[in-house]
Order: C-alpha cells, then structure tokens, then sequence
C-alpha cells in the first residue's frame, strides 16, 4: 500500500469512526420519548447500518452493483430459497412478479398469463398488491376475509375459479400465515400460479417453511414500517430460474443481456447475437427483449440490508414476544374487541395487533382510536379497508364472488397497534392500560 491509498485508508476509518460516534451521541440527544410515546413503527437500525451506508458511499458504490448482490444472495439464504432479485420497493416486486408471469419470454408449466385472465385476491387489501394486476390487465376476483385471521376464505378462494383463473395473489395479511397445505392442493389441481405477497411477513412461517417460498414467486418490503428496512426497497424471490431471469430483465429495462453491472461480454459472444428484427451482432447489452422498468435497489440501501439481515433473529423473537404480550394482556376485553387467530401450522412474526371492534351501542373505532391517539399511542386502520370503496378503484373491471360482508367490517371497525421489536415493557403497560382506562368508562 503506498502512501496515498494509506492516507485514503486512514481517513476512511476515521470518518466511520466519526459517523458511529455521532449515531451514539445523537441517540443520547434521543432519550427523551418520542412523540407519540408509542409509535405503530420504529426503525431497528443503529450505528451498524449508518456506517455500512456511509462506507458504501465513500467507496463510490451507490448504483446497483456488487453490493446489492450479495444483499440478494443473504437474503436467500435467509428463507433458504434459491433466487432473490431486489427492487427499490415491495410495491415494484409485486410489479415485476405479476409481469414475469405473463412475459412472451415465460413458459411456465400453465402457460403465461394473458389480458383479460383473472387472479384471485381479497377485497381488503393494500393498493399495490392490486395494482400490479390492474397494470398487467388482469381481472382481479375479488373475495372477502375472515375476521381474526384477517386472510382470504379459503371456500370462497375455491368458489372463485373458474376457466378464467389463472393466479391466486395471495397477501399473508399482517404477517399471518395463509393455510399453505390447502391453497398449494387447490393451486396445483386448478393449474394456478401463485404469488405470495409476503410484505408484511418477513420471518413468518406455515409447518416450518418461510412465507414466500411456498408459491411461484415471494415478495417482500424494505420500507420503514417493515421487519428489515433499508428506507425504500423490496425483494422478488422464486426456485425458478427462468422467472428470476425474467424478474431480473424486468426490473432493469427489460434488457436481455445478464451480465452484471459494470461487467460486458459474460456471454462471451456480445457482437454475435441475432434477435428480433435488429441486425446480426447488435451489441447484446442494448438488446431488449422484455417490456422493462428501472426499478433497481441501490448499494448504498443494500449496505444497510445486509446489517439488518444480521438482526432479524432479534426482530422476529421481539415482535413475536410484544405481540403475545399485548394480546395476553388485551384477553380481559374480548367481549369488545375481537383478537387475532391464526391456523394451524402457523408460526407469524406479526406486522401489527389487528384488532376489531364488536358492534355496539357505546363506542365506536373511532372513539378508541381517538383515545389511544390522545395518550400517544399510534394506530392505523387496516390499509384501504373494501378497496372497491377507494376513489381510485369505483370503476375498475373486477368480479365480485359473494358478499365482502367482513371486508366492510374490516373498513368499519378494524384497526392496529403496533408491536414492533424496540417496544419497551413501560410502553406495552401503557397501551394496556390504556385500553383498561377506555373500556372502564363505557
């Protein structure tokens, strides 16, 4: 090493050591509670992350590159899936999912997804899980919930297809498992493909088995509410080679070459290609053979990733221990509000405490909403509620199967609290005291 890649070294270490040394000093500042005392979300990140963004930032590596990589391979290693194709958000991998399915370069074993086929997807929802469909031209079949569980009815899932059901869209609400057994029977005896939307459920598992790995492909968020955050971000990941393939080319302008960043000539035959109409040997790295975006994840965001990734055994047993805690201590008021439930198999590191409120004469949602708000306690209601009441979504070409009779309760009286990993014990006692205050005075 000669004298200026040492003073580059040297100055390096002491910027990050400055950068850690400001996180802690900035915390310090921090102590006092934050305002609401008891927030829905709360970043997990720490002086690791903000070093790993800094340094990957000082090394210049910022665009999609070596580092994204390695982020991607972690976290397949994480759900011990074979691929992993990151993207700037969960929103964008539903997006290059529901677009890899009906891709011309797909021959999957039921063929590809066409305009006009439909998917199978619950009413109450969040939008881009939609979106994706309605983007791609699909119909979306709608079908209503079940309260407690808050995932679609697994008869009405099976009342919905017909000879123009071509994927079930399935969302893992909250992080609550679906029951995999029988929607992975149904999917394979329709000839139905799957996508798991399992933004909510990093962590979660059904019979042992991580969500996402079970259908076609998995999706997932990094957005800050999520269990691992990198600000924005999202990941795709499928046991199929030709969908990451197709995923990977979508999500980077749908360009046909694979070589990686900065790479050319991996094919070893760049100027020797004939596709389409272009003429022989048109460099290979502008050749485009899918209808593509750019959606691509930054290494400077997969910095950050890969030391979340390192913190997700403490993420999943601290939300799942905030989650039991709050509803053991929430069991007293059943007769106002209905608990959360999962199936069988189960095993969910849950995104919120969905809770709904039982129709009555004296308080309403938004009476207790307004109370917990007032104390400093964060909610949310349950995402758009019946999406089909969205502005947005009046007119859009759908079929309804049955009546969305839970989905409008859901609207109605349904709501979370939060119980993400860095809830403290005092502020688990003061939502639970705080209910205990509200439902005394009714």
């Amino acid at each position: 090493m000669n004298r200026l890649e040492k003073k580059i070294t040297s100055l390096k270490e002491k910027i990050l050591s400055e950068v850690e040394e400001y996180y802690k000093l900035s915390e310090q500042k921090g102590l006092v509670a934050p305002n609401p005392y008891v927030k829905y979300v709360w970043r997990t990140w720490d002086e690791k992350e903000l070093v790993a963004l800094v340094g990957s930032a000082l090394d210049q590596k910022i665009a999609y590159g070596k580092i994204g990589r390695e982020f991607e391979d972690e976290f397949a290693k994480y759900l011990n899936t074979a691929h992993a194709v990151s993207v700037n958000s969960g929103s964008s991998a539903n997006l290059v999912a529901v677009s890899a399915l009906k891709a011309e370069k797909f021959h999957g074993k039921y063929g590809r997804l066409e305009d006009g086929c439909e998917a199978i997807t619950p009413a109450a929802t969040f939008p881009t899980t939609l979106n994706a469909l309605l983007t791609n031209n699909i119909i979306p079949a709608f079908v209503d919930v079940d309260i407690g569980t808050y995932n679609m009815n697994l008869d009405k899932i099976e009342e919905a297809v017909n000879e123009k059901t071509k994927l079930i869209m399935l969302p893992h609400t909250l992080g609550n498992p679906n029951d995999m057994d029988r929607i992975m029977k149904l999917a394979k005896e329709k000839g139905l493909y799957v996508i798991e939307d399992a933004c909510d459920s990093l962590g979660s598992e059904y019979k042992g088995k991580k969500l996402g790995t079970f259908g076609d492909v998995g999706t997932f968020s990094f957005y800050l509410s999520h269990h691992i955050s990198t600000g924005e971000g999202g990941m795709a990941v499928t046991s199929n080679l030709e969908l990451k393939r197709i995923m990977k080319s979508l999500r980077d302008w749908g360009r046909d070459c694979w070589c990686e960043p900065y790479e050319s000539d991996t094919c070893k035959k760049r100027f020797d290609w004939q596709l389409g109409d272009l003429p022989k040997g048109y460099d290979h790295k502008y050749v485009f053979s899918n209808i593509g975006f750019n959606l691509k994840m930054l290494d400077i965001q997969a910095a950050m990733g890969i030391e979340q990734i390192k913190k997700l055994p403490m993420i999943v047993e601290n939300r799942k221990k905030n989650f039991n805690k709050i509803c053991e201590g929430l069991k007293e008021f059943e007769e106002f509000i209905i608990l959360p439930e999962s199936v069988p198999g189960a095993d969910p590191c849950w995104f919120s405490v969905p809770l709904t409120v039982r129709e009555n004469e004296k308080f309403s949602r938004e009476g207790l909403v307004k109370h917990l708000t007032e104390k400093s306690i964060e909610t949310r209601p349950f995402f758009a509620g019946n999406i089909l009441r969205q502005p947005a979504y009046t007119h859009i070409p759908r079929r309804v199967v049955g009546n969305l009779t839970n989905t409008d309760n859901v609207m109605k009286n349904t709501f979370f609290v939060g119980c993400h990993p860095l809830l403290t014990e005092d502020m688990i006692s003061h939502i639970l005291n705080e209910f205990k205050s509200y439902f005394e005075k009714k």
